[in-house]
């Protein structure tokens, strides 16, 4: 109890202040963001003909279909993702498009979420250790940690994630990373008013899952600390649709994903505008895991008993990335490979030589 005491006394004081200090002004940024379980297919092609109508997992199909059916997958998507297709395909670049010959594949063989955030966020897949979603506190190094150990980013990295299970894949005990995922509130001596009446309404505002908040909760908090703490290495896990699919609701799979769309729009509208963010950031968005397609109610479920749930993508966007928008070349990327690219985006080297390769996308 005077350990974890102590560690939330350093966090309160490592984001107490409201500005960086002047050397970082100009110093590269980086937000990892990660969507739990979004199927490629939807993120590429929209709404899912086979599942829009269908009403064992839609319960107003008429309603579905006029927000999110269009005759066309560029349509459909562009529906489904409008700052996606509008923002991210114009100003960055998008891969995983498997219909192209873009292929974005996990390394890890156990295709669920703690395996699969530790592959994001270290650079290894680690099949002999995880191997469930328990909240075991992970053996492995992050990225985040890493980073938070640095002379340059100590004390300027921060982890928010719907999913309780965060503290643990990121090992908030032993890096002292500020971490606030699953039903924590704010943390700090300094709290905004925002912070205070997020802290409230999360008590009054029920989740449909006992491990899981909603996203708009996580999404809030993690704008607000980068509006006032300006950390310069943030992760952000919003986790609804995994969850909603996993209940096999794709009504409410496709209407988390559109908001979803809207929260990335407003992360980067403020970055736009921000002095310390401005020119400097970078966004890696990803996601953890694929879903089945066939059989049709796998689209519920993954897994390595279930076909092609390696199957993943990848968003890139801002500084050092070139406007190459949807990639339709052949290639064949990795999810090892992302820990590593935000290294090298930061100047960081991680001591690891058995993490995958940064993108050579990303200058």
């Amino acid at each position: 109890m005077i350990k974890k005491f102590i560690i939330f006394s350093v966090l309160s004081i490592a984001f107490s202040g409201c500005n960086q200090p002047a050397e970082l002004a100009d110093s590269p940024k980086v937000i990892v963001i990660t969507l739990d379980g979004l199927r490629w297919q939807e993120l590429f092609s929209g709404a899912d003909s086979l599942l829009v109508t269908n009403k064992t997992y839609v319960d107003n199909p008429e309603a579905l279909k006029k927000e999110f059916w269009r005759p066309t997958a560029a349509e459909r998507r562009q529906a489904l993702f409008p700052f996606v297709w509008d923002v991210i395909a114009t100003q960055g670049q998008l891969h995983g498009n498997r219909t192209l010959g873009s292929k974005m594949n996990l390394t890890n063989g156990m295709h669920f979420s703690y395996p699969g955030y530790n592959e994001i966020l270290t650079g290894v897949a680690d099949d002999a250790r995880i191997d469930s979603n328990k909240k075991m506190p992970n053996p492995n190094t992050t990225v985040l940690e890493y980073a938070q150990n640095s002379e340059v980013y100590a004390g300027k990295v921060a982890a928010f994630g719907s999913w309780d299970v965060f503290p643990f894949i990121i090992n908030e005990e032993r890096s002292g990373l500020y971490v606030n995922a699953g039903f924590k509130k704010a943390q700090g001596t300094q709290l905004t008013d925002k912070e205070i009446f997020l802290n409230e309404l999360q008590d009054q505002v029920p989740s449909p899952w006992g491990s899981v908040r909603l996203d708009a909760f996580t999404h809030h908090y993690a704008l607000e600390t980068l509006k006032e703490k300006h950390p310069s290495l943030v992760y952000i896990s919003y986790g609804e649709t995994d969850d909603f699919a996993h209940d096999g609701k794709y009504d409410a799979y496709l209407k988390s994903a559109k908001n979803t769309d809207a929260f990335l729009r407003q992360l980067w509208d403020f970055v736009q505008q921000d002095p310390f963010y401005k020119d400097q950031t970078t966004f890696v968005i990803t996601t953890d895991h694929g879903r089945g397609t066939q059989p049709l109610d796998t689209w519920k479920h993954h897994g390595n008993s279930i076909k092609n749930t390696d199957q993943v993508w990848l968003m890139a966007y801002g500084k050092g990335i070139d406007a190459q928008g949807e990639i339709s070349v052949e290639e064949q990327i990795y999810t090892n490979q992302i820990a590593a690219t935000v290294a090298k985006l930061l100047g960081l080297k991680i001591p690891n030589k058995n993490i995958g390769a940064p993108f050579v996308f990303v200058k």
